[in-house]
């Protein structure tokens, strides 16, 4: 089937990297999937996805235990720790909370690092459907600057696909619906990783089961974007990002770089949502166990710019704590029906501490996300052209819900410092 399909509009859902590192259990899997479907699957949130080294049993925080075993089974394949997640046990992998998730109404999806086990290719362990073994197909200097776990994958070696094809058979077997792939799409050492995109590409192809493709980490090249686009469904625009407002000002150059690519089922992917708790089992980003860094104007900025630009939103805090303003942030159903149905999104205007970004609905609406990324209130009045607008009389800033203030062809607003009003014009 065409990948494009498998994600029609930009996914929403949670992953458990913000607020429990490489350590995440099947408890707190369980728990954050019951919140969602309870409090946000009404709202079209979806997806929930283990994240990294969920095949590592002592893992403990996002820094990672150098040369550890690791659990795999004897096709060279990883596989969850039971002591972690105990459904797992007796080879069931991760197809016991897949199907939980499931059958509250909810998509599962997972994090895997490219390449095969350092510690398969060491001890030249079976591939399934190949006479290859994990050393014939490694490519020991293609290495993750930052996680021991996996050599590359040669993809000119006889085998390489097929372990690739294991791999997401497993996967499809297990009820995976959601494959995020890291070392991939940008790296500290190399440039993109096109042959192993390629063969994970045709991989889920051939298993039968559709599949989201995420790529990380970024920033993705955006000259690849065809490739991207030919062969995922969402690439990372940025390094991680976390709750620290020079990160959340860079990514209006990223978006700004990335315009105009956005498309039903390729998605370029401003990363993790840090919102509310965070922090709990992670040390990165400059921080523990924490609430969010981001003031509400700055939270509300990342929700605006990541839903008018039509990024994936994937939550990253701790879903069973979030309180009434973090839940406000995902549940207002204009903005949502803006990062579903909107397309156009540009910058139009950029002028000192002032950024605007604008877009369109087939309905004939029009938005607008009016930025300020300046110290200060930033009183405004802006021309109906510099919005993109023609002949407008009603407009409405939906985090708020109240009237936009438009007379005579223009609009006048007050955007406070790190803030944004965000509207819809009809």
């Amino acid at each position: 089937m065409d990948h494009k399909l498998t994600a029609p509009t930009p996914p929403l859902g949670w992953n458990s990297w913000d607020c429990y590192g490489a350590a995440v259990t099947e408890e707190e899997i369980r728990g954050n999937a019951e919140y969602m479907a309870e409090h946000l699957k009404a709202f079209g949130w979806s997806y929930i996805t283990v994240d990294i080294q969920w095949y590592e049993p002592y893992a403990n925080s996002s820094q990672y235990r150098p040369f550890v075993p690791l659990v795999m089974d004897e096709y060279s394949r990883l596989m969850p720790a039971e002591n972690r997640f105990p459904s797992a046990a007796g080879g069931q992998g991760f197809k016991p909370l897949a199907d939980y998730v499931h059958s509250l109404g909810l998509q599962f999806g997972i994090h895997i690092m490219r390449g095969i086990a350092r510690q398969a290719v060491h001890a030249a362990t079976p591939i399934l459907g190949t006479a290859a073994t994990a050393r014939d197909i490694a490519h020991t200097n293609s290495i993750c600057p930052w996680n021991t776990d996996m050599y590359g994958v040669d993809a000119s070696k006889e085998g390489a696909q097929a372990y690739y094809d294991s791999l997401f058979e497993l996967y499809a077997e297990w009820g995976v619906d959601l494959v995020k792939v890291d070392d991939i799409a940008a790296s500290r050492l190399y440039d993109t990783h096109q042959p192993e995109i390629a063969l994970i590409s045709k991989a889920i192809e051939r298993c039968g089961r559709p599949m989201v493709l995420s790529l990380s980490p970024g920033p993705a090249p955006v000259q690849h974007s065809a490739f991207f686009a030919e062969h995922a469904n969402m690439w990372r625009v940025t390094d991680d990002f976390w709750d620290q407002w020079p990160l959340l000002l860079d990514m209006f150059d990223r978006c700004r770089t990335w315009q105009g690519i956005p498309q039903a089922g390729c998605w370029p992917d401003c990363d993790m949502l840090p919102l509310g708790h965070i922090g709990i089992r992670s040390v990165d980003g400059g921080g523990s166990d924490r609430w969010t860094r981001f003031t509400r104007d700055e939270q509300l900025i990342m929700m605006s710019l990541w839903s008018i630009f039509r990024s994936p939103l994937i939550f990253g805090g701790e879903l069973r704590d979030c309180d009434d303003w973090t839940l406000s942030l995902l549940t207002n159903r204009e903005v949502l029906r803006m990062h579903r149905e909107s397309f156009g999104a540009k910058e139009a205007l950029r002028k000192d501490d002032l950024i605007v970004w604008t877009a369109e609905d087939a309905a004939g609406s029009c938005y607008a996300a009016v930025f300020n990324i300046g110290e200060s209130p930033l009183p405004l009045d802006l021309a109906n052209e510099q919005l993109g607008l023609t002949n407008t009389t009603i407009g409405t800033e939906l985090w708020s819900g109240t009237p936009a203030e438009l007379t005579e062809g223009t609009l006048q607003t007050t955007v406070p410092p790190h803030g944004v009003r965000l509207y819809r014009f009809f």
